[in-house]
C-alpha cells in the first residue's frame, strides 16, 4: 500500500484498488483507522484521540490532494505525496 504521507508518527497510505467512498488508511503505532475524505471521519477502526484529531485536520487542510490521489489511483496512476500536517 503506498505511503502519501507521514507526519508526527502517523502514516498515511492508500491502496490502488480500493472500493468507494473515498478514503485512505492512518497508522499509528500499532493502532488504524480508516478516515473517509468527503467529510473527514474515522469509518473503521481505530486511533488514540490526539492522534485522530491530527489526522482529521490534516485530512480538512489536504482534501483535494487526497480526492485527487484517490482518482489517480482508482484508475492505475501513478499517486502524488501529500504535505504533511506542520
Amino acid at each position: 500500500m503506498p505511503e502519501i504521507s507521514r507526519f508526527y508518527g502517523i502514516v498515511i497510505r492508500m491502496y490502488y484498488d480500493e472500493h468507494n467512498p473515498p478514503h485512505f488508511h492512518a497508522r499509528y503505532g500499532d493502532d488504524e483507522g480508516v478516515i473517509l475524505i468527503d467529510t473527514p471521519s474515522l469509518a473503521h477502526g481505530s486511533l488514540p484521540r490526539r492522534a485522530l484529531n491530527l489526522v482529521l485536520d490534516w485530512a480538512e487542510l489536504r482534501r483535494a490532494d487526497l480526492l485527487d490521489n484517490w482518482d489517480q489511483m482508482r484508475n492505475g496512476q501513478p499517486f502524488r505525496k501529500v504535505d504533511p500536517l506542520r
